[in-house]
C-alpha cells in the first residue's frame, strides 16, 4: 500500500499578507472616488431636504388651508430650517411634528429669500414671492477645486413650484 501525505488544509501566512496588500492597495487606489461620491452625495441629500421641506410646508398649507412658512435661521452661526403655521394673523408658530433642520457648515450657503423665508398661502401660492430673491444654494468648496459640478440651487416660483439645479 502506499502512503499519502497529508498537507494542512487553509491559507498560509504569505498568502493572507498577500491578499491583505492587494486589499490595501486598491482601497488606497479608489480613495480619492469614494470620498467625492460621498461629497456629492452629501450635497444632493442636503439640497434634497430643503426642496422637500419646501414641498411639505406647500402640502400643508393646502391641507389645512392655513399659511406655512419655511424660515431659514443664521442666529446661532450655522443655519437652520424649520416650519411654521400662521394661526391667527401674524401668529406664527413652529409645527410640532416638525423638527430643525440644520444645514451643514462646509457648504457656501446662500439664502436669497425675501426675510430669509418662503411663505406659503392655502392654496399653495408663494405669498412672499420677489423676482430678485427667489432661490437657496449650496456650495460644496470640496467639489469646486476638483472642476465638478458643486453647486445646488433651488428656486422657488410664484405658484409654488420649485426648481432644482445642478451647476458648477
Amino acid at each position: 500500500m502506499r502512503e499519502q501525505k497529508l498537507y494542512p488544509k487553509g491559507f498560509t501566512f504569505i498568502e493572507i499578507l498577500l491578499v491583505v496588500g492587494i486589499m490595501g492597495i486598491l482601497l488606497v487606489a479608489s480613495y480619492p472616488s469614494i470620498m467625492n461620491t460621498l461629497e456629492t452625495r452629501g450635497l444632493e441629500n442636503t439640497a434634497r431636504e430643503i426642496q422637500t421641506t419646501l414641498q411639505q410646508a406647500k402640502f400643508q398649507s393646502v391641507k389645512y388651508k392655513l399659511n406655512h412658512r419655511i424660515q431659514f435661521d443664521n442666529s446661532q452661526g450655522y443655519w437652520v430650517y424649520y416650519l411654521l403655521r400662521e394661526t391667527s394673523h401674524d401668529n406664527w408658530v413652529e409645527v410640532p411634528q416638525f423638527l430643525r433642520r440644520s444645514i451643514p457648515g462646509k457648504y457656501v450657503i446662500a439664502i436669497n429669500l425675501p426675510n430669509q423665508r418662503v411663505d406659503f398661502s392655502p392654496l399653495g401660492l408663494v405669498l412672499n414671492y420677489n423676482f430678485g430673491q427667489n432661490s437657496v444654494s449650496l456650495q460644496s468648496t470640496l467639489l469646486q477645486r476638483k472642476g465638478q459640478p458643486s453647486t445646488r440651487t433651488l428656486n422657488i416660483f410664484a405658484g409654488g413650484s420649485i426648481q432644482y439645479v445642478k451647476s458648477s
